[in-house]
């Protein structure tokens, strides 16, 4: 009986532990896709004589509203093409739709409903919060564009271009736009981003170039600092000299006195000569070039502190 319990409480761990980790996955896999960037295609629902002019069609932003490009002409562009993702809304706990509105830079923007003319457009927050910028989301297995949990986007023609407006209402914008104004129901499709060329590497002249101008200014660098490094000792042999000139020089003594004196030669040879080099002038510094830290001293030996100047 035992045994059995213990594998029912192994199994339900095991189980458990594995249902936990498919959650994190699905979970990760939700974030990802919703925080990649996407475009976004058109679909008509019904067949019409505007249908094969709008199927297919790419979203764009173009003054402050959304549209769809029914540009002709293969060298013209109409539009920035709409290149966006989900993103929190501050202080929501719903998600945002934002895109790209430039390339160079990359300007982000919100897209929202406008509250009066129901109209799809993008601008900053402030623009946003009057109206209405959530909730967006999608359709669980083609990922359609969703708007408050369903598809209301529309297709209204004004003059030569169609704008995009969402059925808040649900009767097809009947009090937002003139009668006879052809409105088609759409759906929105979000789109893997066209990827573009990668960038070639540069060329191995470059390449070499830039690692001669490198070990130029590097020995131009070292140069300096050998340099500034002479100057400093120059100058400090200088110092030393000047110091060493001021101080009192031994006199001759007569043949007489060195004689009848012997035993104060020996101290007389270990005074500092003229031109020598003292040790705490040039070469007494505490502190090592380019540090200030405090140097280890020997108790048997202790350095004098540098001159003052």
């Amino acid at each position: 009986m035992s045994n059995e319990l213990t594998f029912l409480v192994a199994f339900a761990t095991v189980f458990g532990a594995s249902e936990a980790i498919k959650h994190i996955q699905s979970d990760a896999r939700r974030k990802e896709h919703r925080s990649r960037k996407n475009n976004l295609i058109v679909r008509c629902l019904k067949s019409c004589e505007f249908s094969p002019y709008l199927e297919g069609r790419r979203v764009v932003l173009s003054g402050e509203k959304l549209y769809i490009d029914t540009g002709t002409h293969h060298a013209a562009e109409f539009g920035h093409p709409f290149a966006g993702y989900y993103l929190p809304y501050p202080d929501s706990k719903a998600s945002g739709l934002v895109s790209t509105i430039c390339d160079d830079p990359p300007i982000m923007n919100w897209i929202y409903v406008d509250r009066w003319s129901y109209e799809l457009k993008f601008g900053n927050r402030s623009w946003a919060d009057d109206n209405f910028p959530i909730p967006w989301d999608c359709s669980r297995q083609d990922r359609r564009l969703t708007f408050g949990g369903w598809e209301g986007f529309l297709a209204v023609k004004e003059g030569q271009f169609w704008g995009l407006y969402f059925d808040v209402d649900g009767d097809r914008l009947k009090s937002k736009v003139e009668e006879g104004t052809p409105v088609l129901e759409i759906e929105l499709l979000r789109v893997e981003m066209r990827l573009p060329k990668p960038l070639p590497p540069p060329p191995p002249e470059i390449k070499d170039k830039e690692k001669a101008e490198d070990g130029t200014a590097d020995a131009n660098a070292a140069q300096a600092g050998d340099g500034t490094s002479i100057e400093a000792n120059g100058q400090a042999e200088q110092q030393t000299g000047q110091q060493d000139q001021s101080q009192p020089q031994p006199q001759p003594q007569p043949q007489q006195q060195l004689e009848q004196q012997p035993e104060k030669q020996p101290e007389q040879q270990s005074e500092q000569q003229p031109g020598e080099v003292s040790q705490d002038k040039a070469n007494g510094s505490t502190y090592p070039k380019g540090t200030y830290m405090k140097p280890t001293v020997e108790e048997e030996e202790p350095l004098e502190s540098p001159a003052v100047d």
